[in-house]
């Protein structure tokens, strides 16, 4: 029987899945620094972000042969030198799409309306200071006409964008490849349009948008840094729901502090588990804790076809 070790876990309707197809599949997490052990018994390990799968462990494990990513980066996988082994390696790169641009455009109305700031202080002045809030958040903005630059045009940049033309943003939009072609909006009652889009440089993303949203793998160096913001637009809004790193961090606090950037929204950070104390305690920025692809609806995506994935790979 085929064994499989979800270390980072595994929607139920996955994990049934596989079950039925005759694996079994254990769901316990296994601390890092014991998994080289532990995989001996196993065929398969999946994972998340919060396992990492090196070369020293696929060497010490020449048993496993698949490692699935729940998910669509593979940073936490030495992904080329585990095929160079032999070792098949999967993920889900469209299964969180959807949930991901939702939880930016969550970060957005949050900055454009203040809320970060008014839920922190609500609760402790909004019965002795309504009016004084009240008049503190009166300078919101609306989203509709205006510009999201979107830095990295992959299947996460892309549905962003269908959500931004869907609310009547305009977009620009960077990547390494360049994009000429329809996002297809998906309206009520099946009604399909689309609507032509295509690349820009990326100092034009920067100059000209009025809020900047990141989806790219990881980078050896920040995409965003000081240089960047003074490039920008004053009063934009930065969201990364991508990768940390992408974002120098000392220089978006030095470009909030001087009114530069407005506001950010941040789901990713350079040092996770522990983020910059800064940041966690800035009035200009919402947070939340790398949450984007946590959501119902893209957890059984991701369990379902995590899955099939395995079941081909085993099954040929």
């Amino acid at each position: 029987m085929i064994k499989i070790l979800a270390n980072d876990g595994i929607d139920p309707i996955g994990k049934q899945l596989l079950e039925d197809a005759g694996f079994q599949v254990d769901t316990q997490t296994i601390p890092q620094d014991q998994l080289a052990e532990a995989l001996l018994n196993y065929d398969a390990i999946t994972v998340r972000s919060a396992t990492k799968v090196r070369a020293a462990l696929i060497d010490a494990c020449p048993n496993i042969k698949l490692i699935g990513r729940g998910g669509v980066g593979m940073d936490n996988i030495d992904v080329d030198y585990a095929r160079g082994k032999g070792v098949n390696v999967v993920n889900t790169p469209a299964a969180s799409s959807l949930s991901v641009a939702e939880l930016v455009f969550s970060h957005l109305f949050t900055g454009v309306r203040f809320l970060q700031d008014a839920n922190r202080k609500m609760p402790v002045e909004g019965a002795t200071k309504f009016n004084d809030l009240k008049k503190a958040y009166a300078k919101g903005i609306e989203l509709r006409g205006k510009t999201i630059g979107i830095i990295g045009f992959g299947r996460i940049g892309r549905e962003t964008a269908s959500v931004a033309l869907g609310l009547g943003m305009n977009v620009l939009a960077y990547d390494l490849f360049p994009f000429s072609g329809n996002i297809t909006l998906n309206l009520q009652g099946g009604i399909k349009v689309d609507i032509p889009v295509q690349t820009v440089s990326l100092a034009e993303v920067i100059a000209q948008s009025d809020f900047i949203s990141l989806h790219t793998p990881f980078a050896d160096k920040p995409i965003l840094g000081a240089a960047e913001f003074d490039a920008m637009k004053p009063g934009v809004g930065i969201v990364n729901c991508s990768r940390g790193g992408t974002i120098d961090e000392e220089a978006l606090i030095n470009a909030l502090d001087s009114g530069k950037v407005a506001f950010a929204g941040l789901d990713v950070f350079d040092n996770e588990p522990t983020p910059l104390a800064a940041l966690l305690t800035h009035p200009k920025i919402s947070l939340t804790p790398h949450i984007g692809a946590s959501t119902n609806e893209a957890q059984e995506r991701i369990g379902t076809e995590l899955a099939n994935l395995i079941i081909d790979h085993f099954k040929k």
